[in-house]
């Protein structure tokens, strides 16, 4: 007896059907992650503005004085002198802040 191939996998409907289901999700999912990308940016500059601050207390317990700029931090206190999203960092005494361009 031979079987005939329409009776094994999938018919035409049926792979439109799940195409269309799996776009459906794709337009209600996207948008979201790119929503809350842009709070996960903003978290994490505020992060790096707190380790800022913790190093610019290690800076002082190791040299006496204040760091008088950022640069003095970076290499052997941080890696970086800007926020994940490329803002640079700006010091004032013991607090560290996003500088307005």
């Amino acid at each position: 007896m031979k079987k005939r191939l329409s009776e094994k996998g999938f018919t035409l409907i049926e792979v439109m059907v799940v195409l269309v289901i799996i776009s459906i999700l794709l337009l209600v999912f996207i948008p979201n992650l790119t929503k809350n990308q842009g709070v996960a940016n903003s978290k994490s500059c505020e992060a790096v503005l707190e380790l800022t601050e913790a190093q610019i207390l290690a800076y002082k317990a190791d040299h006496g004085t204040l760091p008088s700029s950022i640069a003095d931090l970076k290499g052997d206190y941080l890696d970086s002198d800007t926020c994940p999203d490329g803002s640079p960092i700006t010091i004032n005494g013991y607090r560290a802040s996003v500088s307005s361009n």
